[in-house]
């Protein structure tokens, strides 16, 4: 095997010559022919040779071992058996010979591959073997150099270690010269504190506590520390006795020094929390010491301690309330008003901090957290203090006994407290809810007596009211009135005022909200409490509604106008009176004056003292209505309980006496408004009885008094009186309708509709009252009974169409001259208007017509001379009743013409007009059935049939 090992190296050293230069080829390697090679001369003969790539792949795998102490011979030695066969050995002789071959001619190429990259590597060995030259000759002569300035330094270090001894040396006279400063702090301390030198007395702590801290290696400096740290204690609590002034009275210099002390301090946040917790005690404390002030009398009296705030709100005196509250309210506002302006300042800060980091300063992420923190301190901060606020009002007001006090005193009492609301209200926009509980519970009890006493009062007034006109001056207005005084501008303004009032809520904001500069609490102007009272003053100071306002409406001698109230009684022509009067000048009549009368004015109102009354309860109602908006409503219907009883009084003294049929006299709401009041509010029993039950809110009826006069013919039966009392009550339905959008302002939507159906239903109806009132003057002053016996002995039977006129014509005529005149002589006491004056002669043709029905009614037999002849006398009558009373057409002349008309109808058609004209009773049916029918029996039972059976039907 090591023969084989050298063959094999002998053959490479042999074939070195002959390597060309850029590679071999198989013609190259293979010089010696394969026919002259032998075993012998190890040669292959390459007849059967196989390729070189299987060649390779042939070679067993223990020839590429890497193992170092493998032995190629032994390995093929140990593949020979154990009987040799030459044959066998020169095969495998032949193979090895092939794949030596193969390998020499692979392993060959591969290094002429590699030439190139040998040479390069050569190359870049020399060049690092130059680099290595030069290095070395680099580090020589940086030794050299290294040496020259290793004593260069030597000299310097003698030099610096003499400056560093300067150095201590002057360190040590700094600190001993700190030290000296530190012992004289105490002293300019407190001196910056008394300057109220916040942030300079803050800032000479934190330096001489940082000094120190420096400086603590010092043992004089250790027991100093601890002695700035207590005075930063006391510096601290002085910080937080000047933040407790600020509850009272803000000033924006000093507290802008303690903002930077407690900035300085890193305290931002805790300071706004204790100056919260300033507020709340300074509330409590200033409403207590207050509170105390006007009770400590009888707690004095009583000999007690110390006594809560609820029990010392029960101690104060009834005549020293509304003084103790007056004056709580100005010191709480006080609180109030230095937290408006504390909150207002931190607003402006942060507006101008914001504006100057817009110029180029960036902002520090903690202080912005900073100023977050405490602007939602602040927000949340005014509904905390307002409800402390209302909280210390309220127990006092709840604690009070207001029941007997003065309509004047709890209305001031309701002033205050209302303009308590406005100011909280513009304070945090808070509507005041528990401060508007209490006050309502108060009111409550106390509006339930005062207006049983005004039923009462309003009772008497009408029960000794002579119905006289109350002179007034023509423009007069309830405005004049001085329980309309505090009304006025806002009743004026109410509707243009906006509902959403600016608040502080969210941020700062001007006041500057409200269009109106009147108050609702009656006061010259309201809003912008915190703008108009920020340097003196505060709303309580003066007492509201105090003044007594000169009330000018009551007319003179000289106001009174004169002259007749009928617009067209002057227009009467001369012509007209003279042909009247002429035509019975045989008949004795009596003749209408001519000479000029006394008159009243025409534009004055016509009201009374107690409609005057009526209207000042009115106001008083009205100035609690808006100061106590929760029960609003309740106190509005009590008002409106006041016109029900003047309207069921008018009607009452002045309609019983009503001798004809009310059927028609009355409108469906006019009934049942009466009905309703007569139900709800009026007493029928004198006993007493079911006091407390239904009847307990009821009153008694009233009564006529007895100075009033309506039997009278010649004063029509009360007309001067009765005209008085029906206007009056048209004047106060006016008064109210004037009201009536304020009055709905005042109440809430769901209420608001109930309110319109009163207006509708009862204010709008005042004038269905003149009819029933004015009829009862005119049916008794004609005297119907014997006109119905005129007619009953007229001929209707005459078979000629007469010319004359019936008498009774003349007699009805004369029953109409005499009633204008005794008008005339009512028009000298009271002004009779255009429309009461058209309101008579409506009900006059009204019962004149339906008089002449009745009579026409009761013929029994009737020829067609006899219907004209009806006719005839209804002309006649006509046409001088239109002359007299200057109305044209007459009223309800349908009504007879019909009547007379139906006597013509055929028999056939007659049914249809029965069932179409429902007004006309069954009596007058069975006449005109009976007169019309005469000839016919037949027809004539039909039609009595047909009345009879919509008169039990109810259609009649």
């Amino acid at each position: 095997m090591e023969d084989l090992k050298h063959k094999f190296l002998g053959f490479i050293n042999k074939q070195g010559t002959k390597i060309p230069s850029m590679g071999f080829s198989d013609e190259t390697y293979h010089t010696i022919p394969a026919e002259t090679l032998s075993v012998n001369s190890k040669t292959v003969s390459e007849s059967d040779r196989p390729a070189d790539q299987d060649i390779l792949e042939s070679i067993q795998a223990a020839y590429f071992s890497m193992n170092e102490n493998f032995d190629i011979s032994r390995f093929e030695l140990s593949k020979l058996p154990e009987t040799l066969d030459c044959d066998h050995i020169e095969r495998d002789f032949k193979t090895l010979k092939q794949q030596h071959q193969v390998v020499s001619k692979k392993v060959l190429q591969l290094i002429l591959q590699q030439q190139t990259s040998c040479n390069v590597e050569f190359e870049n060995v020399v060049h690092i073997k130059n680099q290595l030259s030069e290095t070395i000759t680099v580090c020589q002569d940086s030794r050299q150099e290294l040496s020259t300035a290793k004593k260069q330094f030597i000299t310097s270090l003698g030099i610096l270690a003499n400056y560093r001894k300067r150095q201590l040396v002057q360190n040590l006279l700094h600190s001993l010269n700190t030290i000296k400063t530190l012992h004289c702090t105490e002293d300019r301390l407190q001196e910056l504190l008394n300057e109220e030198n916040y942030p300079g007395a803050i800032t000479l702590l934190q330096e001489c506590h940082a000094a120190a801290i420096t400086y603590r290696h010092f043992n004089c400096v250790a027991a100093l520390t601890q002695k700035l740290q207590e005075t930063l204690v006391l510096a601290e609590e002085q910080l937080d006795q000047a933040l407790a002034k600020v509850c009272y009275e803000f000033d924006a210099v000093s507290y802008s020094k303690l903002q930077a002390a407690y900035r300085l301090l890193g305290k931002t946040q805790t300071a706004m929390d204790q100056l919260l917790m300033h507020y709340t005690s300074a509330i409590h404390n200033t409403a207590f010491s207050i509170v105390h002030s006007y009770a400590s009398t009888r707690d004095n009296q009583d000999g007690g301690g110390k006594r809560q705030y609820k029990q010392l709100c029960t101690s104060v005196p009834q005549a020293e309330f509304i003084s103790c509250l007056m004056e709580l309210c100005k010191s709480l506002f006080t609180i109030m008003l230095s937290y408006y302006q504390l909150v207002a300042w931190h607003g402006r800060n942060n507006v101008e901090e914001s504006a100057t980091m817009n110029e180029g300063q960036s902002a520090n992420l903690e202080e912005n957290f900073d100023k977050q923190y405490i602007k939602k301190k602040l927000e949340n901060g005014l509904n905390r203090v307002w409800h402390d606020v209302q909280s210390k009002v309220s127990v006092y007001l709840l604690n009070s006994d207001l029941a007997w006090y003065k309509f004047e005193q709890f209305v001031q009492v309701l002033s205050v407290v209302h303009r308590l609301m406005e100011v909280g209200e513009e304070f945090c926009g808070s509507k005041s809810e528990e401060l508007q509980e209490s006050i309502r519970k108060q009111s409550f009890n106390y509006f339930k007596n005062y207006h049983t006493s005004r039923l009462e009062e309003l009772k008497i007034f009408l029960e000794n009211e002579s119905w006289e006109i109350c002179p007034v001056k023509s423009k007069f207005d309830i405005l004049q009135l001085q329980e309309f005084k505090s009304l006025r501008s806002v009743l004026k303004n109410f509707k243009i005022r906006p509902q959403n009032t600016q608040t502080m809520q969210g941020g700062i904001q001007s006041p500057d909200c409200n269009s109106s500069n009147h108050s609702q609490d009656g006061s010259s102007v309201s809003g912008n409490y915190f703008i108009r009272f920020c340097n003196t003053g505060t709303p309580f100071d003066t007492r509201l509604d105090e003044t007594l306002y000169e009330e000018d409406f009551l007319a003179d001698v000289a106001d009174e106008a004169s002259g007749y109230c009928s617009e067209d009684s002057e227009d009467e022509s001369e012509e007209l009176k003279k042909d009247f009067v002429d035509e019975y000048a045989d008949e004795n009549v009596p003749k209408v004056s001519k000479h000029k009368k006394e008159r009243h004015n025409l534009k004055a109102p016509i009201l009374t003292n107690t409609t005057l009354t009526v209207l000042r309860q009115m106001g008083k109602y009205l100035q609690m209505s808006r100061l106590l908006r929760p029960i609003a409503f309740d106190i509005i219907c009590c008002m409106n309980q006041l016109y029900d009883f003047y309207m069921y009084a008018v009607h009452s003294f002045f309609a019983s006496d009503l001798t004809v049929s009310s059927s028609t006299l009355y409108t469906i709401k006019l009934s049942s408004t009466l009905n309703r009041i007569t139900d709800t509010l009026i007493q029928d029993n004198l006993t007493g009885e079911d006091q407390t039950g239904t009847n307990r809110d009821k009153i008694i009826k009233p009564h006529l008094s007895p100075m009033v006069n309506l039997n009278q013919a010649e004063c029509l039966h009360g007309l001067a009186e009765r005209i008085v009392a029906v206007e009056s009550l048209i004047f106060l339905s006016k008064q109210f309708e004037s009201l009536q959008s304020y009055l709905e302002h005042l109440v809430s939507p769901p209420n608001k509709k109930m309110l319109q159906q009163f207006f509708n239903q009862t204010i709008n109806i005042a004038y269905d009252v003149r009819r029933p009132v004015y009829m009862s003057v005119v049916a008794q002053a004609f005297d119907l009974r014997q006109i119905l016996i005129h007619m009953s002995k007229v001929n209707w039977e005459v078979k000629d169409v007469m010319s004359q006129h019936s008498s009774y014509i003349d007699m009805l005529l004369r029953e109409i001259q005499i009633f204008t005149m005794r008008m005339d002589d009512v028009s000298t006491k009271v002004a009779v208007p255009k429309d009461i004056y058209n309101s008579l002669w409506e009900n006059i043709a009204h019962i004149v017509t339906h008089t002449l029905v009745e009579g026409f009614a009761f013929t029994k037999k009737c020829t067609n001379g006899g219907r004209a002849l009806m006719q005839l006398d209804f002309t006649q009558l006509q046409s001088k009743f239109e002359k007299i009373s200057g109305l044209r057409p007459m009223p309800h002349k349908e009504y007879v013409e019909s009547y007379v008309k139906a006597y013509y109808l055929p028999e056939t058609e007659l049914e249809k007009w029965i069932r179409e004209h429902s007004e006309y009773s069954s009596k007058h049916m069975l006449s005109l059935v009976s007169c019309a029918c005469q000839n016919n029996k037949k027809t004539k039972q039909r039609l009595i049939a047909v009345i009879e059976e919509m008169e039990k039907t109810g259609v009649r």
